[in-house]
């Protein structure tokens, strides 16, 4: 981490604590190493909103955060660990894709719904990590094959425009394996609607 950033967080005592919860969560196995900083400074950055280290890295706080990493390199892990550095008013739920697929060959097309405006579920949009894009199947409910989580991002894309809701993703997958899965429409909003933090291709399986 660059020295000269002007900021009132001290980042390796946070990623101390962040070591800790994570043993508590995960068990005595758990470290966060130091090959991954990089990545851990900037998700840390963007979720205490240190504008400075924010800014100095390229991260708009307006949008939400793209995850990207190899297998078991420990995306789900850190988000989850995000969500006890986040103020109230930006509080999310992390949400595996394969479920919401489950959850859409139960319920149909209401689930869509469910994780974008809520309105059949009488909350308020909420915002959410959906873990693992790219897990789930294109799914058939009464015959009718619906790409699930596409159409969920398109809605919270608009969600994004008109409320400023933000989403947060964790994917193996490349731009190019989104645009083949999701279509071009929604790499191009998910371009719009979250900043980019990959890990390196060859980052290990700390599994």
């Amino acid at each position: 981490m660059n020295e000269n950033i002007k900021s009132h967080y001290s980042y390796p005592e946070v990623i101390q604590w962040l070591e800790k919860k994570g043993i508590e969560l995960y068990g005595n196995h758990f470290k966060i190493h130091e090959t991954d900083y990089s990545i851990v400074y900037k998700l840390v950055a963007y979720f205490l909103k240190d504008e400075a280290t924010c800014f100095l890295h390229g991260i708009n706080l307006n949008k939400g955060i793209l995850l990207s990493g190899p297998v078991g390199c420990g995306k789900t892990s850190l988000m989850n660990l995000m969500k006890y550095l986040t103020a109230t008013e930006h509080k999310f739920s992390v949400k595996p894709c394969r479920d919401i697929s489950f959850e859409f060959i139960q319920e149909g097309y209401q689930i869509i719904h469910k994780y974008s405006n809520g309105k059949l579920y009488q909350f308020e949009p909420r915002v959410y990590c959906f873990d693992d894009l790219g897990t789930e199947n294109n799914l058939k409910y009464f015959g009718n094959e619906c790409n699930v989580m596409a159409e969920i991002l398109l809605s919270r894309y608009d969600l994004f425009i008109s409320k400023k809701l933000q989403t947060h993703i964790t994917t193996n997958l490349s731009a190019t394996e989104i645009e083949k899965t999701y279509g071009n429409r929604v790499r191009s909003r998910l371009r719009q609607m979250v900043n980019l933090i990959a890990y390196d291709k060859s980052a290990p399986d700390k599994r």
